[in-house]
């Protein structure tokens, strides 16, 4: 793992439960995002030694649909990761700007989230924790931006992180390990919000949301395609056995991926380019630029 460093700040674009998100330049200048941990969280039990091991984890993870880690301090008061910057918007803003996605434009995404997932499965834990937020769309395609390392290693109950539709049964039934099916049934979830604009096990209070994720079949009603709805309701099957796994999963939307990935069309294309236009102004009005922080 590189030397701490020295990043520049230009702008606070994020902040949540595990910590808050700048956008910095690195020593070399290149934009990142810096990730930097809430200090109290620091205190949760062995969190230094599951952020170092899942820091180590992210770092090793490369792939054309995730942010690359470049760095991280996983030793410093409060530990950060410094990743790849992207531009675009989070999936919810593109598919209410578009319409939910169609048989093939679900399948160029599925594939495309199912390589990422592949990608992060490969170099260390499984992911766990991926949500609408944490799916940026870029004229490059899909990038998954955050691998949930601060989450996981403080501890945080995903049933009050914002993740609820979004997180496996098993996650939520106490005593359950959750591994790779887990993410699949994410996957299905976000295909199923990507196709209907809705979260498949609808809305409401936590209690309420997690009971029909633990219960109740889920809401695939408006999922085009006479195959979509069979697939996504086994990528949601209750028991992680009854899912398919994450190579069946891609090999299956491949064999239905349109020819051209819908973020290289209008009006998604349009969307990116004023994402990216934001950028440039922000940059501009700051510099570039902004104060040193060590880290």
């Amino acid at each position: 793992m590189a030397e701490r460093a020295e990043y520049r700040i230009v702008s606070l674009i994020g902040e949540g439960g595990t910590g808050r998100v700048h956008l910095a330049r690195d020593p070399a200048g290149r934009l990142v995002a810096l990730k930097t941990v809430h200090e109290h969280l620091t205190a949760a039990p062995r969190f230094r030694e599951r952020f170092r091991r899942e820091a180590a984890a992210a770092l090793r993870v490369r792939g054309p649909f995730t942010a690359t880690v470049f760095d991280a301090g996983t030793e410093d008061q409060q530990p950060w990761l410094a990743a790849e910057f992207c531009v675009g918007p989070p999936l919810v803003e593109a598919i209410t700007t578009a319409g939910p996605l169609g048989p093939a434009d679900l399948g160029t995404f599925g594939s495309a989230l199912a390589v990422a997932l592949a990608a992060i499965h490969g170099a260390g834990p499984a992911l766990l924790d991926l949500k609408p937020a944490h799916v940026l769309i870029t004229h490059r395609g899909p990038k998954i931006v955050d691998f949930g390392t601060a989450g996981r290693s403080a501890g945080l109950d995903p049933a009050g992180s914002g993740f609820l539709g979004f997180v496996a049964p098993e996650e939520l039934t106490p005593g359950s390990r959750a591994g790779t099916p887990a993410d699949v049934f994410a996957l299905g979830a976000l295909l199923a919000l990507s196709s209907t604009g809705r979260n498949p096990f609808g809305s409401g209070s936590a209690e309420q949301v997690t009971d029909r994720t633990l219960h109740d079949a889920p809401d695939l009603v408006g999922v085009p395609g006479g195959e979509w709805p069979g697939f996504l309701a086994a990528c949601l099957a209750t028991a992680p056995a009854d899912r398919p796994s994450m190579p069946e999963a891609l090999a299956w939307c491949a064999e239905r991926a349109a020819p051209v990935p819908w973020w290289e069309q209008e009006p998604v294309a349009d969307l990116i380019r004023e994402h990216e236009g934001e950028l440039a102004e922000l940059l501009a009005v700051s510099g570039g630029d902004g104060a040193a922080t060590d880290r």
